[in-house]
């Protein structure tokens, strides 16, 4: 083994900041952690924190050499730092170092360290080898400068270093998800996938996509994993990572970070996880071990509901879409209804749209409270779906039973009101919790089977009563007001609503307007859906296009990817668009938003309406003026092409791989 074999090019820092001897070693413990060689690096430092009380390894000449063999190393390594200006290190000459080389050996490594320091020593003598280190800006080249000198002063022989002995399980662990469980989820684990391979790590990543959960994590590579990320939008089960270091992030930082997520998982940056606080997620953290804000708390407590509802909108809504289509000539009270294969359509998608309210409540309260909130939350969607009789008795407002009043009404709350309860629900029983836990243990039983079902069903019983007026009510001011809505401003609604399905491509904005049209669908406005899915049409579409026509502005491999685009813009995946923004966000995410926003804005201009809630080009034979819409899709497209032609510069023919 050479030092090239021992040093990784994640463990060298070219260009070091000037400091105090501490925070430099501080710096090359960090460096040590990038090359997953250590298992503790508060651990590391402490050893080399010791050697260094017991004598200086700052040798001169501008070079130090700290090392630790300790059991905090799994397997041997080295770190490099190059400061071009010189860092305080206590040398023995008194001049500051500039070459640092961190040795770390495990415990079992016999005198492994000794023969790296008296190899590194001999090299590092040589003040020209020295000058070009120093000098040199690439890792690379750093690499090659080290491999010549090494060659020149031991030809071929090699350091004595045992063995690494047969690897079991993997340096890192990893869980993905996104609300839909489509596309950000398998993004995020190749490009884990991908990073970690070509940093030379193992990896596995379990998945929690829309089919379930894939290439679940076992107990044995939980406990033997060196780091651990959740880049994930909705809950996921996190019981099972008691006590370990765990990283947790966005699912667009698996995407779009994955280097930065391992080197900070193999660090250890990521909090200890609590399992006692996992059910509501308090105390879980976030990236940098910072508390998870509020604001993304519930994010990803609706996410977790939106995830689970899902299926059941985009099930149901093309179930009831063909009813419409099979019905086209009966057009009157009982479309969609007129013939027995129609109506079987209507009623199997109106039974799927019937459970999605309950859904998205319990599944939120689910995620704030876990399982005892399940169904606190379902009765909740389902009071807030179903509605409430709330009429006037000797000229109070109450809440009546058939029959005793003439004025008695029901007031549903709808989309507003089933998020609401969930949340309502899931908070309540975490209340419900806190109360309950001083109660002795031979009750512990019946928790979950009679108090928290029953006190909290009464409760959001109770709750519904007092909110669904008000909800009901809102929920008629905002229908009432997008019905009174002329062309300019619904025109304006379809520009915003489309861009946003653009601005993050899945992200919050992305799923604000995505959610504002499922909701505005079930209340029967169908205009808003078909301006939401061309916005999430458009900026894969537009790159694809832009991929073929404007060939030069691309890699080869953009220009592959390019292809896939055609087909996920088509299916109404906008996350095809990602790879693409992600390299590029300044030129790539503003042509795609104007083409969106045109695209939304011509589609309500149009007048065309959707009564399914995702298909693309599949569910068009549904879609209220199709012509035009398709029209608005391929003018939003080209707007999206022509700005990424305009702003992106051309590649050289190396670049693009359009070189003869």
């Amino acid at each position: 083994m050479r030092i090239t074999d021992l040093l990784k090019k994640e463990g060298i820092e070219l260009n070091g900041p000037s400091a105090t001897k501490e925070e430099t070693i501080s710096h090359m413990v960090e460096l040590m952690s990038a090359t997953g060689n250590i298992n503790d690096p508060e651990g590391y430092k402490a050893a080399l924190m010791k050697r260094e009380e017991e004598g200086t390894t700052g040798i001169g000449e501008g070079i130090a050499i700290p090392h630790g063999k300790t059991a905090a190393v799994d397997r041997a390594g080295l770190a490099c730092m190059v400061c071009k200006d010189g860092t305080e290190f206590d040398a023995m000459d008194g001049q500051p170092a500039k070459l640092i080389f961190a040795i770390a050996v495990p415990n079992d490594a016999d005198n492994t360290h000794l023969e790296m320091l008296s190899r590194l020593s001999m090299m590092l003598m040589d003040e020209k080898f020295r000058e070009a280190l120093i000098a040199c800006d690439d890792k690379d080249e750093f690499l090659k400068i080290i491999d010549a000198e090494e060659t020149e002063k031991f030809g071929d022989e090699e350091l004595d270093i045992p063995e690494e002995p047969e690897k079991k399980g993997y340096d890192l662990l990893a869980v993905t998800a996104c609300p839909t469980g489509i596309a950000h989820t398998y993004m995020a684990a190749e490009s884990l996938e991908e990073k970690a391979k070509k940093m030379g790590y193992t990896i596995k990543v379990e998945t929690n996509g829309s089919g379930g959960i894939k290439n679940k994590l076992t107990p044995e590579e939980i406990e033997g994993a060196k780091g651990i990320i959740v880049a994930a939008d909705k809950k996921v089960e996190m019981d099972r990572f008691d006590g370990k270091h765990v990283l947790i992030t966005k699912v667009a930082d698996g995407i779009n970070k994955p280097e930065e997520l391992i080197k900070d998982a193999l660090a250890q940056k990521g909090a200890v996880y609590h399992a006692a606080e996992g059910a509501s997620a308090e105390g879980a953290e976030d990236e940098g071990g910072e508390k998870e804000s509020v604001g993304r708390k519930i994010y990803k407590d609706l996410m977790n509901g939106v995830s689970h509802m899902l299926p059941f909108v985009i099930g149901g809504g093309i179930m009831m879409a063909l009813s419409f289509l099979i019905d086209a000539g009966n057009i009157g009270s009982s479309f969609g209804t007129g013939t027995p294969v129609a109506a079987f359509f209507n009623q199997v998608g109106n039974g799927a749209f019937a459970f999605m309210l309950p859904v998205l409540a319990g599944f939120i309260a689910m995620s704030i409270a876990d399982r005892p909130g399940l169904a606190v939350g379902f009765v909740g969607g389902w009071l807030a779906k179903e509605g409430i009789r709330i009429g006037y008795y000797h000229g109070k407002m109450a809440l009546l039973y058939s029959g005793l009043d003439p004025k008695l009404s029901l007031v549903s709350a709808g989309f507003l009101g089933a998020m609401a309860a969930g949340f309502i629900a899931g908070y309540l029983v975490l209340g419900l919790k806190k109360l309950c836990s001083h109660m002795p243990e031979s009750l512990e039983g019946i928790k979950p089977m009679l108090i928290y079902p029953f006190v909290g069903v009464l409760l959001i019983g109770l709750i519904m009563v007092l909110i669904n007026w008000p909800l009901s009510a809102l929920n008629q001011v905002l229908y009432s007001a997008l019905e009174s809505m002329g062309n300019g401003s619904k025109v304006v609604l379809g520009l915003i609503v489309g861009g946003m399905m653009a601005i993050d491509m899945g992200g919050p904005f992305n799923k604000a307007a995505y959610l504002f049209g499922t909701g505005m669908l079930a209340s029967g406005n169908y205009d808003i859906m078909a301006a939401v899915m061309i916005g999430g049409m458009v900026p894969p579409l537009g790159i694809a296009l832009a991929t073929t026509i404007f060939k030069n502005r691309f890699t080869k491999r953009e220009r592959q990817s390019g292809i896939s685009c055609y087909v996920m813009g088509l299916s109404f995946i906008t996350e095809g668009a990602i790879p693409f923004a992600a390299s590029d966000p300044g030129h790539v995410i503003p042509s795609c938003v104007a083409g969106s926003a045109v695209a939304g804005a011509l589609s309500m201009l149009f007048n065309c309406t959707l009564r399914a809630p995702h298909g693309g080009i599949f569910v068009f034979p549904v879609v209220g003026h199709w012509p035009m819409y398709l029209l608005a899709l391929l003018i939003g497209s080209v707007i999206t092409m022509a700005l990424l032609g305009i702003l992106k510069k051309p590649l050289s023919p190396e670049e693009s791989g359009l070189a003869k």
